[in-house]
């Protein structure tokens, strides 16, 4: 009886190890796919600058989009809180995608090689950024998961794991920045 008793509060011990390493790898999964989404979006941040200034070049008339465009990035830069700065990149995706449709108004911004290459760039950004994105959002997923399914539930709990927000979970295609060729927006 004795015998019994501790070998099932040694499996239980084995088992709450296991469980708890298991929680550590999802938490450190979430983590890293964190910083995944936070490269791509200082990428993306450093190249709106560029974009401003390309496109104030051609577009002096544009100055109020342009303004916009510099003060979501800067609003973006300053949210921590993951939905938040997920709304934020959203608002300023919208107003990459205006920047670029600009390019609509000026052949010669349209032709101009610093403006597709830094558009180029973008396009690369946002591509990378959907799938930091995915992963990101999947690693929460499965970590979520684990911190509200029985047995691990009690382990999470035991050891204040926390759930994790979504980000940018509404949608896909929010990022996505359109690409403008020979005078069509895609």
């Amino acid at each position: 009886m004795t015998i019994t008793i501790v070998a099932v509060l040694i499996l239980i011990a084995v088992a709450g190890v296991a469980i708890y390493n298991r929680l550590i790898r999802s938490r450190n999964r979430v983590s890293t796919a964190w910083s995944d989404i936070d490269v791509q979006l200082q990428r993306r941040h450093d190249l709106v600058p560029r974009l401003v200034t390309a496109v104030d070049q051609y577009a002096k008339y544009e100055s109020a989009t342009l303004e916009a465009v510099t003060e979501l990035r800067s609003e973006a830069m300053r949210q921590a809180d993951v939905r938040a700065r997920g709304r934020a990149e959203q608002e300023l995706s919208a107003g990459i995608e205006r920047i670029i449709a600009l390019a609509e108004n000026y052949p010669d911004l349209k032709a101009n090689e610093n403006f597709l290459n830094l558009q180029n760039e973008l396009v690369e950004t946002e591509n990378y950024l959907q799938f930091a994105r995915r992963y990101y959002n999947g690693s929460v997923r499965d970590y979520n998961t684990l911190t509200e399914s029985v047995p691990s539930n009690m382990v999470a709990n035991l050891f204040n794991f926390t759930q994790r927000e979504f980000f940018q979970k509404s949608s896909d295609d929010v990022a996505n920045v359109p690409i403008a060729q020979f005078g069509t927006v895609e």
